[in-house]
């Protein structure tokens, strides 16, 4: 990979680490809790449930994301980002300019895709 891709890619992974920070702040500094007390009736409380139950899955999603950029720094950092993780060849830059945290070339998330859909 080139240094002016490799650059760009941790620009971008900068970017997204930060953006996911920016957003989960307010989940997991608790101002989604539900306050009983505000809410005067039975569909509010329901519905205040309900969204703080969709922060918590959106909390997790973006916690595994922010996990898959860290590691994703770490690459760079020591030389073999956008290396396979799978097949070891190298992960074509148009992906990588996609999805700056992946881990597989095409070839090999097609196959885990495939294996994931057969195992459903």
């Amino acid at each position: 990979m080139e240094r002016r891709d490799s650059e760009r890619a941790r620009a971008s992974l900068l970017a997204q680490r930060e953006s996911i920070l920016e957003k989960a702040t307010p989940m997991r500094n608790g101002e989604l809790e539900i306050d009983r007390d505000d809410s005067p009736d039975e569909m509010d409380v329901a519905l205040a449930e309900s969204n703080q139950s969709l922060a918590g899955r959106i909390l997790e999603r973006e916690s595994k994301l922010l996990s898959r950029i860290e590691e994703a720094l770490e690459r760079l950092d020591q030389g073999d980002y956008g290396d396979c993780a799978s097949c070891g060849e190298e992960i074509g830059v148009k992906r990588l300019m996609a999805q700056p945290a992946a881990r597989l070339c095409i070839e090999c998330k097609d196959e885990q895709e495939r294996l994931e859909s057969r195992s459903d």
